[in-house]
């Protein structure tokens, strides 16, 4: 079986004229969504962890996202727009993560004391940061545009296709966190 290369044009685009959908490569689709894994894991993993707050329940995200793309393979139409729909999916399953927690938070017992460990003191460390600190001092929409506007380096219209608002949505948000980013940190 011929590896696929990821920078091969014919991979995401091919034209009606072989009578395929747009998007479609008559490639197997354990094979294409092993190759947007390659290429998209690790800057999937780090938007969930700066949504998210830590490595693993990042990384349970994003494999859950790739699960899901993979199980609704047929669905998808245009397979070019796979990476756009796994940021969607990272950012949603994100919000979900968060939502739970905050439920799990309320009707949580103490039990013991928590005892930090090495992974504890280092993430103590980064949250330490100020920069960190201010972010996480944002409204979620606002940690969310801001996390994809210059950490994912994604422009106003991807933010805005990700999000699923508005490009002018997403300009308000942003110039709101520059704004209060900038008072929080002066």
């Amino acid at each position: 079986m011929e590896r696929m290369n990821p920078l091969d044009a014919e991979f995401f685009f091919v034209a009606h004229a072989n009578g395929t959908a747009p998007g479609r490569t008559g490639r197997a689709p354990d094979e294409v969504v092993t190759v947007i894994y390659q290429a998209n894991y690790a800057i999937l993993v780090r938007l969930a962890v700066s949504l998210v707050g830590d490595v693993a329940t990042a990384e349970d995200v994003v494999q859950d996202s790739f699960l899901a793309m993979h199980r609704a393979w047929w669905r998808l139409r245009d397979t070019s727009k796979a990476p756009s729909y796994l940021r969607s999916a990272v950012i949603n399953r994100s919000r979900s993560v968060l939502r739970h927690r905050v439920i799990a938070d309320r009707y949580l017992t103490v039990l013991a004391p928590h005892l930090a460990s090495a992974e504890d003191s280092a993430l103590a460390e980064m949250e330490r940061s100020s920069v960190a600190a201010a972010l996480r001092a944002l409204p979620t929409r606002q940690q969310e545009v801001v996390v994809l506007r210059y950490y994912a380096d994604l422009s106003e219209t991807q933010i805005a296709a990700a999000m699923g608002i508005s490009t002018g949505a997403v300009k308000s948000h942003a110039a709101r966190a520059r704004d209060s980013l900038r008072a929080l940190l002066s």
